[in-house]
């Protein structure tokens, strides 16, 4: 079993809460946006990071963290990138790829909103931890964790760390 911590959004603020709620984790992936290098060397220091730039991120980030991060974690087919869409709704630039070859988890990050979805056409679960960041228009800073025991994705959790502006 692996425990994940998910967050994106996060435009250079990391909540010092972010460390006890992922106390507990094996790894932490961030879906993008994270601001500032600082602030992802913060979390690698943490726990093992895995993480994909975001449209807000500079070279410095880029050069470190690709577009899309697809891999194994366990059993599970895991493909994060930071504006991918939802069920219904996925970016055209990866809407060929996720219909051809999907995975089994598809997270995202970008617009500011939580969302869990699964997507029944290709048995997959889409997972966006909203913003953890104090930027956007979101009103609650979010997290996500969550297990991955073989193939099964398994207790999710959804942790609200207080309005953006606190």
């Amino acid at each position: 079993m692996i425990r994940i911590g998910l967050l994106s959004d996060t435009h250079g603020y990391l909540d010092d809460a972010v460390f006890k709620h992922f106390a507990d984790c094996d790894e932490i992936w961030h879906a993008g946006d994270f601001g500032t290098l600082e602030l992802a060397d913060q979390l690698a220091a943490f726990k093992p990071l895995r993480g994909v730039y975001g449209n807000i991120d500079g070279q410095d980030i880029r050069q470190i963290y690709p577009l899309n991060l697809r891999f194994m974690c366990e059993q599970v087919d895991v493909w994060i990138t930071h504006i991918g869409g939802y069920p219904g709704k996925y970016n055209p630039e990866v809407r060929a790829e996720i219909y051809a070859n999907p995975p089994q988890l598809f997270i995202t990050g970008h617009s500011h909103i939580l969302k869990v979805m699964y997507d029944k056409k290709i048995s997959c679960l889409h997972l966006n931890p909203g913003a953890a960041g104090k930027q956007g228009w979101h009103k609650v800073k979010t997290l996500m964790k969550f297990s991955i025991t073989a193939d099964k994705i398994h207790d999710l959790q959804v942790i609200e760390l207080g309005t953006k502006g606190n």
